[in-house]
């Protein structure tokens, strides 16, 4: 049949369709004179009439003469000209006719008209929504009620999979997107056209799910414009698209992240930025970050999230309705102690903390070219002071690496450190009384456990403000200026005794090789509040510790509880244990023979009983309720049996970081990052940045041996080196490329071990005769040497 003859017959279908055939006894159940037949509107009937002509059927003979009205049919020769909106049908049939003409014009010229118009998209690709769900035209959207999106997804998709193959469809969807999305900005930014029409968040559901948008064609323009416009969108638009995305498969979510990261990292690498021009300023990467954080809580939603809490999250005294001096100042924005709650995290209920194992890996939001251009110093003004006006990459931590937002927390410790200065000087003056602008401790060596806690006691009790002042440390009978290096070694001595096993105030696990808090201590809360205190300074002061926790101390420190999921990183043997119980098939009740009261030793190694629940000898433990047991029990191993040591422990730290947006900017595994320092150690870039002394230049034949021999070790002999180097066998955020090192020359060839300063990170290195001795000593140097028996 010719393509002629085809038409014909569509267009009598549908006039069958749409006016009848005039005859009123009409049976035919395809013709609208019939009296069974339900009426159907152009569209609807256009597409219903391409579905019977393919299957042949009944055709009426018409009974009147063709008129107007007969002739008011969709114009199927042309340009669909009738069809203002799309559906899974409408596309279907347009692409039928176009394949069979082999010319898609039609198509394009359809594209370009619904994709243009923001009420078009609005309407097309309707999933069947009962009508009572949807909302009357003018009718506003109430803040906090739940609207289902009315978009049909797999259409949505299927009709982009579609237009993969039609080449001039691409270029008819970008053109359409420059032409809308400005318009719908002003709409959302002016009109408040969400507020008014909750099904406006409909155009970006659509346009989303185009899996071309981060090809080049987007990228200047139409991906731009879009992305402003979507971030005009109220929170509670943004909240119901995270929802949305939230329940998308892995790889459809990850596509809009990808999308997003790709719009920020095209942007950065083709600008210049520098003081004057400032990425902060650029509406594409600003805009792009507040999309990306939706993408970013739908994967928190969509993952395992627990919100429970430890009831007692920030440990910050309520706020004073007296002045402080900051305010009378009009410093109080600098200072404030921290930002303002996201809109969207308290819409959506979960923060970063609450997320166990989210869908899309924290790291893979990190953008680390953005990271490289961002100024901390200017950024971290705009987050304190100026907020309102200007946008901070700190409002969106989740895109900065660990390194850039280190710095964003130096300069706050430097403001804060600063301020107290300012605030003693000022105090000095009006009281007539000289004070330390400096937190100095002096200690002696031999007692330095008990002068320190001693000193920080008082501090806390009399002025715990003192703690925010920049760290000094005196050794009693030494001479010495601390800059830095005075005050490494005073944690390490601290750190060293107090995580002695002798002391009983942790446990240590030689399988995992990690601390953890002594229930059976007979340490006074003090001791604990020092430590505390001790790993608190170090963030604020700059300085790595040596330090094994297991996660679950700083998800604690954070405000969280501890739940079974933390027990295979604390307790693996228990974990294992509670596990094999929970997967158990058998009777538990008879082969297990446990009850609510478990045991466990104390200090001196005797049992101790304790009953999870009240008459816990007398509950059995069986599969109804064996879930209930693991819940308690881990709830006691992790949080009730070191309550009085932990919250000791992390008032302590409170004192020091609790008007810091650490909290804000950090999530646990990053804290750890901060105290601890990386297990990632790259030591070719330490071997681009480190320095020489004493006559050793990277070019002396010492140094290219002694490189090539550290080069050699394994991964376990490498992380001995940088303990006897540096005093911890982990690198500082950002790696070793970050750590300033020094190797000095001391002295010609001799049988004399390497020795080194272990506060200043000083590497002292003979001049061997040759690289085998070399890699001998330095092997026996690294190896037996221990402590503080280094130098």
């Amino acid at each position: 049949m010719s393509r002629s003859a085809a038409k014909n017959l569509i267009e009598r279908y549908f006039r069958q369709l749409t006016d009848g055939c005039g005859n009123d006894d009409c049976d035919n159940e395809f013709c609208a004179s019939c009296r069974h037949f339900r009426p159907l509107d152009k569209n609807a009937a256009a597409v219903r009439a391409l579905e019977l002509y393919k299957v042949n059927a009944k055709l009426c003979d018409l009974k009147t003469s063709r008129t107007e009205s007969d002739l008011q049919l969709l114009d199927l020769k042309e340009d669909f000209g009738d069809i203002h909106y799309l559906t899974d049908n409408t596309v279907c049939m347009i692409l039928s006719v176009c394949e069979e003409e082999r010319d898609y014009s039609s198509l394009i010229r359809v594209i370009g008209r619904v994709f243009s118009n923001a009420n078009a998209l609005i309407k097309s690709f309707r999933k069947d929504v009962p009508e009572s769900s949807e909302p009357k035209d003018g009718a506003s959207h109430q803040p906090g009620t739940s609207l289902e999106v009315t978009v049909d997804i797999d259409s949505v998709r299927r009709f982009y999979k579609r237009l993969q193959t039609i080449e001039q469809a691409e270029s008819a969807l970008v053109n359409a997107l420059v032409y809308l999305t400005p318009n719908v900005e002003l709409d959302l930014e002016y009109l408040e056209a969400y507020e008014t029409i909750p099904d406006y968040l409909n155009i970006f559901v659509i346009l989303m799910e185009n899996g071309n948008l981060h090809s080049p064609e987007y990228l200047d323009l139409a991906l731009p414009q879009l992305c402003k416009a979507m971030s005009k969108l109220p929170v509670a638009a943004l909240s119901r698209l995270c929802e949305l995305w939230s329940k998308y498969e892995l790889p459809h979510i990850r596509r809009i992240m990808e999308t997003f990261q790709q719009l920020i990292t095209y942007t950065v690498v083709t600008r210049e930025y520098d003081g004057e021009h400032l990425v902060n300023d650029d509406d594409t990467v600003v805009a792009a970050c507040k999309c990306l954080k939706v993408v970013f809580y739908a994967s928190l939603v969509g993952g395992d999230v627990d919100t429970e809490h430890d009831g007692d999250d920030d440990g910050e005294a309520a706020d004073s309705d007296e002045l402080s001096l900051h305010e009378l100042l009009g410093e109080e924005r600098l200072y404030k102690k921290g930002p303002e709650v996201d809109l969207l995290e308290k819409e959506i209920g979960v923060r970063p903390i609450d997320s166990r194992k989210p869908l899309i890996p924290f790291e893979d939001f990190v953008n680390e070219s953005l990271s490289d251009v961002v100024e901390m110093d200017k950024d971290f003004t705009f987050f304190k002071v100026d907020a309102e006006t200007k946008f901070s990459f700190q409002t969106c931590p989740f895109v900065l690496n660990v390194f850039t937002k280190n710095q964003g927390l130096y300069y706050d410790n430097r403001i804060r450190m600063y301020s107290e200065r300012r605030l003693t000087a000022l105090y000095g003056m009006v009281q007539g009384q000289q004070s330390s602008p400096y937190l100095k401790l002096k200690v002696r060596r031999d007692h330095i456990i008990d002068d320190a806690l001693v000193r920080l006691e008082m501090i806390s009790m009399e002025n715990p403000s003192d703690l925010k002042k920049q760290l000094f440390v005196e050794f009693e009978g030494e001479q010495g200026v601390d800059e830095g290096g005075v005050s490494k070694e005073f944690f390490q001595l601290v750190l060293e005794e107090i995580f002695n096993p002798d002391i009983g105030m942790f446990t240590y696990d030689d399988d995992t090789k990690l601390f953890w808090f002594n229930s059976s201590s007979l340490e006074n809360e003090a001791q604990y509040t020092l430590v505390g205190i001790v790993l608190g300074l170090a963030i604020y002061n700059n300085c790595i510790l040596d330090v094994h926790f297991p996660m679950v101390v700083y998800r604690k420190l954070m405000g969280k509880k501890g739940s079974f999921l933390d027990l295979p990183d604390s307790h693996p043997v228990l974990y294992q244990s509670l596990k094999e119980l929970l997967n158990y098939n058998g009777d538990v009740e008879a082969d297990m023979a446990l009850t609510f009261q478990i045991s466990h030793t104390d200090l001196f190694g005797n049992p101790v009983l304790y009953g999870l629940k009240e008459k816990a000898e007398d509950i059995p433990v069986s599969k109804e309720n064996r879930q209930e047991f693991v819940d308690l029990y881990t709830d006691y191993i992790l949080n009730t049996s070191v309550e009085r040591q932990f919250c000791a422990f992390k008032k302590g730290f409170l004192m020091v970081t609790s008007e810091s947006p650490m909290k804000y900017l950090f999530r646990p595994e990053e804290v750890e990052l901060l105290i601890c320092g990386s297990r990632k150690l790259d030591f070719e870039a330490l071997e681009k940045t480190v320095e020489y002394d004493g006559g050793y230049s990277k070019d002396t034949q010492i140094i290219k041996d002694f490189w090539q021999t550290l080069h050699s070790f394994g991964e376990e002999q490498k992380r001995l080196f940088l303990q006897f180097t540096t005093g911890t066998d982990r690198a500082p955020v950002g790696g070793l490329g970050k750590l300033k090192m020094i190797i000095t020359k001391n002295g010609s060839d001799s049988d004399r071990l390497p020795t080194s300063h272990t506060c200043f990170n000083v590497l002292l290195l003979p001049e061997y005769s040759s690289k085998e001795k070399l890699r001998e000593r330095l092997l026996k140097a690294i190896t037996y040497a221990q402590g503080f028996g280094m130098l």
